[in-house]
């Protein structure tokens, strides 16, 4: 297969209001254009566009191509799976929506120390196995948000699974929240490849800060901001595919005309990347270096290095993430339980205001 995946998580809108209002005439002529470029990978989940997606797959590519002419990877939405009982449901269903009568790729959705507890308890990666054995998925695996401690337990505990999907890009590669470098590492030391969401970061890295993108025009003004972000993901030795979620035709154009044959970067490419890195990084507010004294001497146990990330990553893209909240307080305090006693800032080698950043993050949240 060619690296490039089309990510069915921002498929074109009649209304942009409403995630429902899929324009199939646009779809259609992306899945074509997709398709006829020799590409065949598609990604989709039961929640995307308000549990839309898979029908709209099911419509634009599943009634008119011929199943062996495409591959096909769906998730199961752990998020809302309440008991071991419901797998049996959501995966018949999602069998129902797609039409596909099997999946070629089957992802335990978002993983991370929250949900692997459940899913853990559910038994369900012993349930994708057994779908596995009736022929109903050909490869199994997971997708991934979380740290590469993580990753490696729920991979020395399931040795079993195909494949891992995880969030890598050029900016979070050595993001503390993120760790997308350490979790690739992992990954590649548990022999799995790896299937790469987000290579675009949400659009972040096709809209760059005009001092950044000028660096790249300056550099090469026939190649677009995304082409260096997907050439870095694909570059990668244990990469397997690079997903897009791709929203109209001028991006489909431009990521198959991109990854029909994927350049290395060169030497001076990764280091123009890295000062990108840099001046989109200088939008951070917290200078905190993750080096967890703050944490030791925290009387409420505050993951304070992970509240930071999450803060930081949100003045970068804007978008305040609950879910790598929700993970950076799994078990320990939260920044509204900060009672600012001090004790961080007197033990932090960057003397950060501590108490009066968490009482920022606190009222994001």
């Amino acid at each position: 297969m060619k690296k490039l995946g089309f990510g069915a998580m921002r498929l074109p809108l009649k209304n942009f209001e409403d995630k429902t209002s899929i324009d199939y005439e646009e779809l259609n002529k992306m899945v074509d254009l997709f398709m006829q470029a020799g590409f065949c990978y598609f990604d989709t989940a039961y929640l995307y566009h308000e549990e839309r997606s898979e029908e709209a797959l099911r419509k634009a590519l599943v009634e008119r191509y011929d199943r062996s002419s495409y591959v096909f990877a769906d998730k199961m939405p752990t998020v809302i799976v309440k008991s071991a009982d419901e797998y049996p449901m959501y995966f018949e269903r999602q069998l129902e929506r797609t039409g596909v009568g099997y999946f070629d790729y089957y992802l335990m959705h978002n993983m991370g120390k929250d949900r692997y507890q459940k899913t853990k308890e559910f038994h369900g990666f012993e349930f994708a196995m057994r779908k596995k054995d009736e022929g109903k998925i050909k490869n199994f695996g997971f997708s991934f948000h979380d740290d590469a401690r993580t990753l490696d337990e729920i991979l020395t505990e399931h040795p079993e699974v195909d494949f891992v999907q995880l969030q890598v890009n050029y900016l979070d590669w050595e993001n503390q929240i993120i760790q997308s470098r350490k979790c690739y590492e992992t990954a590649v030391k548990h022999k799995k490849p790896v299937i790469v969401m987000e290579p675009v970061k949400g659009g972040t890295l096709a809209q760059l800060p005009e001092e950044a993108q000028k660096r790249l025009q300056e550099y090469n003004c026939d190649a677009s901001a995304a082409s260096y972000a997907l050439r870095f993901a694909a570059g990668l030795d244990n990469v397997m595919m690079v997903l897009s979620g791709m929203s109209n035709m001028t991006q489909v154009s431009e990521n198959v005309k991109t990854m029909n044959d994927p350049k290395p970067l060169s030497a001076e490419e990764r280091a123009l990347l890295a000062e990108v890195a840099e001046i989109i990084n200088m939008r951070m507010s917290i200078p905190c270096t993750a080096c967890g004294y703050c944490t030791e001497v925290c009387p409420k146990t505050i993951a304070v290095p992970g509240l930071f990330g999450v803060y930081n990553n949100y003045k970068v893209n804007g978008n305040f993430s609950r879910m790598y909240y929700e993970r950076a307080t799994f078990g320990k305090g939260t920044a509204a339980d900060c009672i600012g006693c001090g004790q961080c800032v007197r033990n932090c080698p960057q003397h950060i205001d501590i108490p009066r950043h968490l009482q920022e993050i606190a009222a994001l949240k």
